[in-house]
């Protein structure tokens, strides 16, 4: 479990798929990935492969859950794919769209950011972004990443954004940065 000031990144378990159904069948949510919100069978479906790349990694998406509520309000987490057949680690997060805004996206990739670096030692992060997705680039940024390069996979079009942790520690610091604003 990872824990931040307002959140608790927890390993996702197949309870969950009833919340996150809430974030992926919401229509707002699903105009970020230019697709038709989720039906109960994709969402089980999104779930269990979840569940199947935590096994086979040790580590994937967590579910957050928001600590002074006590709800599920999103997902947060690390996946290993493949870009052009290069294996690479995307961190990626998706939050329910009444708790947009509050900064919660920045300070749950930052912890998930520290995460891979500092505990399971990755060396390099991406995130694919659609380039209309702004909000999300947003929080890339604000994390320490960089727009990479511009890729196209499955006819869709994406910034890839990308980190090191050469390239987010600070010259004689030992420690990674906190995001400077929320966002």
């Amino acid at each position: 479990m990872i824990e931040t000031a307002r959140l608790l990144l927890r390993p996702m378990l197949i309870e969950d798929t009833e919340a996150l159904l809430q974030i992926f069948a919401d229509p707002a949510v699903m105009a970020a990935f230019n697709a038709e919100p989720f039906t109960r069978r994709q969402m089980e479906g999104w779930v269990q492969k979840n569940l199947v790349h935590q096994e086979r990694y040790g580590y994937g998406l967590c579910s957050i859950v928001h600590k002074a509520e006590g709800e599920l309000i999103g997902n947060c987490g690390l996946t290993h794919m493949d870009i052009g057949g290069v294996p690479v680690v995307e961190l990626g997060y998706d939050f329910r769209s009444d708790y947009w805004h509050h900064g919660l996206a920045t300070e749950a990739a930052t912890a998930m950011r520290n995460y891979a670096f500092q505990v399971l030692r990755l060396s390099r992060l991406v995130s694919l972004i659609r380039r209309t997705n702004l909000a999300s680039q947003r929080v890339a940024e604000k994390i320490g990443m960089t727009r990479a390069e511009e890729i196209t996979d499955h006819g869709h079009n994406y910034w890839l954004y990308a980190c090191s942790l050469e390239g987010l520690i600070p010259p004689r610091g030992d420690s990674l940065p906190t995001p400077s604003s929320t966002g």
